[in-house]
């Protein structure tokens, strides 16, 4: 059995700021700084303090998917309404999506209606990575999800079950700046985290310092499974 995608974590100058912003956005239940998922997200997602300062864009962000042009507005109305603000990253009126930034300047798309590709996804539809094939491949792997795209260097992964889908975008890729603020935590099977750790360096991961990264270099945790 792999390690499970346990949640996606986001260092934060605030922690208990991003956890109020995201659970308005996203409707999930807060405990702590930890967001509960919503039926059919497949991982909480994490906010621990301290974060260095941000160059640039983040490495992966999560896109909000939308039933009609009301449900867009909406969710925007409440991104903003929590603290969140419009920002330009390139983007043309003709792709018809919002870009925003949550307090702490982390990226968030949300989509207009009809995108087929994330239908039947839940609100958090995805999470849009920069990486390489590669990387796309390692985590199929890694975790055991089928790949649900893999076309002109482009893969995206999604629990067998669905959920919302994980997608890295191939070249070009933008240049890293220091340690990633969005990561992913992993929880190893019970009583086998020396063997789950040792199957991910088989499948490409390595070690960079004290951190456990991905083939693209991006890092990640893996823990033991917790104590119940």
């Amino acid at each position: 059995m792999p390690a499970t995608l346990h949640a996606i974590t986001m260092d934060a100058h605030d922690p208990g700021r991003l956890t109020a912003f995201w659970a308005d956005v996203l409707g999930w239940r807060a405990e702590g700084h930890e967001l509960v998922p919503e039926p059919p997200a497949r991982f909480r997602i994490r906010f621990l303090p301290g974060r260095e300062e941000k160059w640039g864009g983040n490495q992966a962000h999560f896109d909000l998917t939308s039933e009609s042009a009301e449900a867009m507005a909406a969710t925007i109305e409440r991104a903003l309404a929590a603290g969140g603000r419009h920002i330009d990253v390139g983007q043309t009126p003709e792709e018809g999506h919002a870009v925003l930034a949550d307090p702490e300047g982390n990226e968030l798309c949300v989509l207009p209606p009809g995108n087929r590709f994330l239908a039947g996804c839940g609100l958090l539809g995805g999470v849009s990575c920069d990486g390489s094939r590669d990387c796309g491949l390692f985590w199929a792997a890694a975790l055991d999800w089928p790949l649900v795209w893999d076309q002109d260097e482009e893969t995206a992964i999604q629990h067998p079950e669905g959920g919302a889908k994980i997608a890295w975008g191939g070249p070009p890729h933008d240049p890293k700046h220091g340690l990633n603020p969005v990561r992913f935590e992993l929880h190893a099977p019970s009583g086998e985290y020396d063997a789950e750790l040792a199957r991910l360096l088989d499948l490409g991961a390595r070690w960079e310092g004290t951190w456990l990264v991905d083939p693209d270099g991006h890092e990640l945790s893996l823990l033991p499974a917790p104590m119940t």
